[in-house]
């Protein structure tokens, strides 16, 4: 059993301000905040993407991951994407990006999806959780990332 709980944040809204702030730092420049804030308020609403997961230590939060329509603007014909994935300083090492991945690729399973996708700046990680690089893309204005995929069946 897992030491964690994870639930949409729309059961757990309090937290709202926390994610946001989280998103913000670790991935948003200057211009970016009132973005982050719209992917947050869009999930505590229940709109069916973007989705926001929150995991629960002993009731507080420590980490977050998206499910999104689309992540890179580049390549909008790929759906859905794993996004904003976080965990919070006190819980790294532990096994936490695993089981927030683990539980945003049941959450597409369950609702039909095939597959999943994700971009990143780093290489070596997320080979280690089953995800297959497919190749680089190009993030907005002019970053080269990589490009995973997931087959979810």
């Amino acid at each position: 059993m897992s030491r964690w709980h994870i639930v949409p944040l729309a059961e757990v809204p309090q937290y709202q301000p926390q994610l946001m702030e989280w998103l913000w730092r670790a991935f948003g420049d200057e211009k970016s905040r009132d973005f982050f804030a719209s992917v947050i308020e869009s999930s505590v609403r229940g709109a069916d993407f973007p989705q926001t997961f929150v995991a629960l230590d002993g009731g507080l939060p420590v980490g977050t991951v998206g499910v999104w329509r689309c992540d890179l603007i580049s390549r909008q014909d790929l759906f859905p994407w794993l996004a904003a994935l976080y965990v919070d300083e006190s819980a790294r090492g532990s096994g936490l990006s695993a089981a927030l991945q683990s539980y945003a690729e049941a959450w597409c399973h369950a609702r039909g999806f095939a597959d999943l996708y994700l971009y990143a700046l780093c290489a070596d990680y997320y080979e280690r959780f089953g995800w297959r690089y497919i190749g680089d893309a190009l993030d907005y204005p002019d970053v080269v990332v990589r490009l995973y995929h997931k087959a979810l069946r």
